[in-house]
């Protein structure tokens, strides 16, 4: 009877344990799963072809630049300050004095036609007649990339805040899911004190942390101008690269903070029972984040939150959490229940 009730006793939570853990497993899953369909579902946008392109026709003399908003420009007469075309393409068929620039589009010069200025192009091509007349003193810049991109998002900058739900889109964010995902597991297992601290200061000072990410991207948003502005140019530019640093190192060790805290509080609120992974807590973490920053007309906040708070992490990470000119003692204690908890 002993022999009886001990085997019973032993084999329970062996039992208990193999079929909990496929299911914590499947609740892992199936939150993420649910944000990705969250996701999808909102972003029900129409992706139908663009509306023809009328071009912005300019004849007779412009003193000042001619410029095209979200379609083409010809020019068929003389612009005397230069000309502009975002999300369009410039043609010239006239004579243009200035610089002749195209974003989203090309420069195309005809036969007969002349351009004083140096062109420049940004997703398209120059293109010109044999005939065509050029000053041999200018110059010519391009980049050829992305033409169809550029001309949508000039034409449409709505289309900023809600992308377009692709199958390139949904790889590029699958991807992003898993570059951070290992970003975060590489970071954890090569530094756990310092992750772990960053966690546990983002769980019990986060407000405090957010403060101190605002005040430092203030100064950073208005001393770098500053600097460039009126320091000598070998000091500025050693105060834009070392802030340049500051926020790339802030951004990385930031979100895997973040990155860990939510996976470790979702972890807690799906899975209140068995034990708990931490490479589950960094991606379902990672999945949480990336898929929120996905969102339509959310997204810019999302991101904002994210580097306010990283740099909030990375200012405080050399410090201890004493405020109030006192040790909180507290604050230890908590940390410490809390590295036990997790």
């Amino acid at each position: 009877m002993r022999l009886a009730v001990a085997t019973t006793t032993s084999a329970g939570p062996v039992a208990f344990r193999y079929w909990v853990l496929p299911l914590c497993l499947f609740r892992v899953a199936a939150v993420v799963l649910l944000l990705l369909l969250v996701v999808m579902g909102i972003k029900g946008q129409d992706t139908g072809a663009s509306r023809a392109d009328e071009p912005y026709v300019l004849d007779g003399v412009s003193e000042t630049m001619a410029y095209s908003l979200g379609r083409s420009l010809r020019i068929n007469g003389t612009a005397k300050d230069g000309a502009i075309a975002l999300g369009g393409d410039v043609i010239v068929q006239g004579t243009v004095e200035g610089d002749v620039a195209a974003i989203g589009g090309s420069v195309i010069q005809l036969e007969g036609s002349s351009i004083g200025g140096d062109v420049f192009v940004l997703g398209g091509s120059y293109r010109h007649a044999e005939t065509a007349n050029r000053n041999p003193t200018s110059t010519t810049i391009m980049y050829a990339g992305y033409e169809e991109e550029l001309r949508e998002m000039m034409r449409d900058p709505s289309g900023l805040l809600k992308p377009s739900w692709s199958a390139p889109y949904i790889g590029v964010r699958l991807l992003a899911i898993l570059f951070w995902f290992v970003v975060s597991l590489a970071l954890t297992a090569a530094m756990p004190g310092t992750i772990s601290r960053g966690v546990a200061r983002l769980q019990l000072t986060s407000l405090r942390v957010a403060v101190i990410g605002v005040l430092g991207a203030l100064v950073m948003a208005f001393g770098v101008p500053v600097s460039l502005r009126y320091l000598p140019t070998p000091i500025s530019v050693a105060v834009t690269l070392l802030a340049l640093l500051l926020i790339l190192i802030a951004w990385i060790f930031g979100r895997v903070m973040i990155h860990a805290a939510t996976g470790r509080w979702l972890q807690r609120r799906v899975l209140p029972f068995g034990q708990r992974s931490e490479s589950v807590a960094l991606l379902v973490g990672t999945s949480f984040w990336i898929a929120l920053s996905s969102l339509p007309y959310v997204w810019p906040l999302v991101v904002a939150v994210l580097l306010v708070t990283s740099l909030g992490l990375g200012l405080t990470a050399r410090y201890p959490m004493v405020w109030k000119r006192r040790r909180n003692s507290n604050f230890e204690q908590r940390k410490i229940n809390f590295d036990k908890a997790a």
